[in-house]
């Protein structure tokens, strides 16, 4: 039998948790002080290793609406920043659909700033439905068109991995052109994180006990 000095067993287990909160809030229009509500996470052991936040809005005009999205750090994720809005396309408004009942997740790729060109589905009441890539375009919502088109994806959820979510997570959501009103039905948070790799030194004083036991016995 071989022992390995300074060998470790390495334990990780994924823990995943889920908070949601039920609002029923209209989102202000033409406002761009918009409406902010948070949700509160604690008790979470370990860092960040997936993170999903499911948007329930209804009504409204997609490419009215600017998202964004708080760890309890303050750093910023971009959900939605004026959909469809572009240049190439000849979009100033962006796109007409009423509503998102959606998931962002950390590792998704489909940019839903362009969803109307990746093949998308709504549903019965009109809302864009499945997993997407969080906006991520850190311009203000009101610049020209073509920026939007040119502008890198770098406020994502990706942000957030390996980082500790316990604390205040706030979303921010505004309407910035008049006309439709949304409203803010519910959004929730799944946070799935990983502890710290716990180590179990097999050559420490159990292990050199049981060796020199074992070789006691070989004799």
């Amino acid at each position: 039998m071989t022992f390995l000095a300074g060998a470790s067993v390495r334990a990780q287990v994924v823990t995943t948790n889920y908070y949601s909160q039920t609002v029923n809030a209209p989102i202000p229009d033409e406002n761009p002080n918009g409406y902010n509500t948070a949700i509160s996470v604690s008790n979470i052991i370990g860092t960040i290793q997936g993170l999903s936040v499911f948007l329930n809005i209804t009504n409204g005009f997609n490419g009215d609406l600017y998202v964004w999205l708080d760890n309890p750090a303050g750093t910023q994720a971009i959900l939605l920043n004026r959909v469809g809005v572009s240049g190439a396309n000849n979009n100033a408004f962006g796109y007409d659909d009423t509503g998102f009942n959606v998931a962002f997740n950390l590792f998704a790729t489909n940019d839903i700033h362009f969803y109307q060109q990746l093949g998308y589905t709504l549903n019965g009441a009109g809302q864009l439905i499945n997993t997407w890539a969080a906006d991520g375009r850190n311009i203000d919502p009101l610049s020209s068109p073509s920026l939007f088109d040119s502008s890198p994806q770098d406020e994502t959820l990706a942000q957030f991995l390996d980082t500790d979510p316990n604390g205040d997570w706030t979303l921010f959501l505004a309407d910035l052109n008049g006309g439709y009103e949304s409203t803010l039905v519910d959004w929730s948070l799944q946070i799935e994180t990983v502890p710290e790799p716990t180590s179990l030194a097999l050559f420490g004083t159990l292990g050199t006990a049981a060796f020199l036991f074992l070789r006691r016995r070989a004799k």
